[in-house]
């Protein structure tokens, strides 16, 4: 796939985080969509990482969709200077349009919020929904407990290695997100989310 084609989904925090590696490395990811031409798909606030994130894809020449529910336009400061901000009814609809919009996902640092978008996609991919790529970076050692854990899945038994290895995790923002442009298959709206049938 050439990387111009490219649009990333990106699940990352509504806040900064206590460390300004976080920030940075958000700057980075966004920069490297911008530069490649590429699009960030994301949740459409302005604050924080998700911000972070936005600004440095348009700054650097990249296309920024961002999808929110109403409910969380005022509480979450909708970011108005998206090339394209959808405003949707419910988090059924905007996961699932996240994910159709996107030929790959990235988690960046975040809380449940982001954990959940994670985990969800993850779980789509595991069952065959949609067959995209996804990568988790690990910004400082956040994600480091969290990876423990998932091996401790594997080794309890309750998640095979091939799952575990969907989840392609890295520190370099280059290296990742090559590494997910490269793997990524299919066309956008080739993915059908089980939300989109609740």
């Amino acid at each position: 796939m050439p990387r111009s084609a490219f649009s990333i989904c990106v699940y990352c925090g509504s806040r900064g985080g206590n460390d300004p590696r976080f920030v940075d490395a958000a700057r980075a990811v966004g920069q490297w969509i911008g530069e490649a031409g590429g699009q960030l798909v994301y949740g459409g606030g302005r604050a924080g990482l998700m911000g972070a994130v936005a600004d440095a894809t348009q700054a650097t020449g990249g296309r920024v969709v961002g999808i929110i529910p109403q409910s969380l336009v005022d509480r979450e400061a909708a970011n108005r200077a998206c090339d394209e901000l959808r405003v949707v009814s419910t988090m059924h609809e905007r996961k699932a349009m996240l994910a159709e919009r996107s030929d790959a996902f990235l988690a960046l640092p975040g809380g449940i919020g982001t954990f959940e978008e994670l985990f969800e996609a993850w779980t789509w991919r595991q069952l065959g929904y949609h067959d995209k790529p996804l990568g988790m970076l690990n910004v400082a050692g956040y994600y480091d407990g969290m990876l423990n854990f998932l091996q401790h899945a594997v080794d309890s038994g309750f998640m095979g290695q091939p799952t575990a290895q969907l989840l392609q995790v890295g520190t370099d923002v280059h290296s990742l997100l090559d590494s997910l442009a490269a793997g990524a298959v299919g066309s956008r709206g080739d993915v059908v989310p089980p939300s989109s049938v609740i």
